[in-house]
């Protein structure tokens, strides 16, 4: 069975008994905009009485400036901004306050609004207000065009990447998928897991570009790798299954998509721990286990054991991308680590590490998550997410996908769902 998954943060409810195929609904969501952050409500509740303020500021300066001053800006302020933070209604309503106080003033000073001066502030205030109604259909349907066509975006990213079940050929599974901003392009990140025959295969990858050249590029990859995963018996060969794949798709590609479409990516195969019955000799196996890694350019992976310890997966040879092998021929080189019961591989794409905060420097996952001890693969991402959040200030400009695969402990339960985290080192 094979699952793949470009989505946001799931939710963090235990499965209530479902099927295999069912993992839990992921939901793309922007990072910074989470249920502990209160920058979104705050702003959003000073917005919605800007116009009011206005108003309010507008007749203080005509009771308390000579008559020579008119707070007439105030009034033609106010539905303007109404036009574009609140409701047709709001807008309406704040335009007629607006021209309801501006009369008012008038008659209490001078008795008349039939004045050239009163009648010309009164059409100003009228002319404004009558825009404002205009822009707030404008701006509104604007905002229901952009939302139509998020969501579809969202869909056929979906649809592309499913969500991944919970547990995959024995192993507990976590993936998520955070936009950088509420609207922002999806993007050409991706990641899916697949048990095979030859044990559970996974791929992480960043296709160049975003919109829905990089979604179509996606589904290639994604496509290319499902079927070379479930044929060939070495990831070499899966490689060279996705360069040929790769290099199609950018042949029939025009203009900077065929000189620089390419693909970054990570591809591992966790082998499985042999069985009891099936080990030659006592103990055999006990934790036995391996990991093999093929890089193209990508990030490398972090593999988290059971003691907390923390490695960098990191290739022995550099490699070139996925779609650029017109450039030369590198052999295809993989590296084996242990991956014991217990342990986590942890892959990630570019949004992670280049994520910056205030001063400019770089997140480094591995000092910040050396030494913390998580409870699952979900405990580990819904961390790290937080923590990435935390270094940029929520100010990040790239997506980020993350997966996280662990091997069960002895004992272990099915899926736990709390974290533990010890004191982190964030360094300078």
């Amino acid at each position: 069975m094979s699952a793949a998954s470009l989505g946001g943060r799931a939710g963090r409810t235990p499965p209530t008994g479902r099927g295999r195929g069912e993992g839990r609904q992921v939901r793309m969501r922007p990072r910074g905009t989470g249920p502990t952050d209160t920058r979104r409500p705050t702003s959003q509740a000073f917005a919605r009485w800007l116009p009011a303020v206005l108003i309010v500021g507008g007749l203080a300066f005509e009771l308390l400036t000579p008559r020579r001053f008119t707070g007439s800006p105030f009034f033609s302020a106010a539905p303007l901004v109404a036009a574009a933070l609140s409701t047709l209604r709001v807008t309406v309503a704040t335009g007629v306050v607006s021209v309801v106080t501006v009369l008012s003033l008038h008659a209490y000073f001078t008795g008349t609004v039939s004045g050239s001066e009163e009648i010309t502030e009164l059409a100003t205030i009228l002319t404004v207000a009558g825009l404002a109604v205009f822009l707030n259909r404008v701006v509104h349907l604007g905002q229901r065009r952009l939302a139509s066509a998020r969501g579809v975006a969202e869909a056929a990213q979906r649809a592309v990447l499913p969500t991944p079940a919970p547990r995959i050929g024995g192993l507990h599974v976590a993936a998520r998928y955070e936009a950088a901003q509420a609207e922002a392009s999806i993007g050409g990140d991706l990641y899916a897991v697949q048990d095979t025959p030859h044990g559970v295969r996974l791929i992480i990858g960043d296709v160049r570009g975003k919109g829905l050249d990089a979604v179509e590029m996606v589904a290639v990859v994604i496509g290319a790798f499902r079927e070379a995963a479930e044929q060939e018996t070495t990831l070499e060969e899966v490689a060279v299954r996705l360069e040929r794949a790769l290099q199609r798709e950018t042949a029939r590609r025009e203009g900077l998509e065929q000189a620089e479409g390419f693909t970054t990516a990570v591809l591992a195969e966790a082998t499985p721990v042999v069985p009891a019955a099936l080990r030659s000799e006592p103990g055999e196996g006990a934790l036995a286990g391996t990991v093999r890694l093929l890089h193209r350019g990508h990030p490398s992976p972090l593999l988290q054991y059971a003691d907390g310890s923390l490695r960098e997966a990191g290739p022995d040879r550099a490699s070139l991308p996925f779609g650029m092998g017109d450039l030369g021929e590198w052999p295809e080189h993989v590296a084996e680590f242990p991956f014991p019961e217990g342990a986590t591989l942890l892959l990630f794409t570019d949004g992670v590490t280049e994520a910056r905060d205030a001063r400019g420097v770089f997140y480094d996952p591995r000092e910040r998550l050396r030494g913390r001890l998580f409870s699952g693969p979900d405990a580990l991402l819904d961390a790290l997410v937080e923590d990435v959040d935390r270094h940029t200030a929520g100010g990040s400009t790239d997506d980020m996908a993350l997966l996280a695969v662990s091997r069960p402990g002895r004992g272990q339960p099915e899926r736990r769902l709390t974290v533990e985290l010890a004191p982190a080192s964030h360094g300078p």
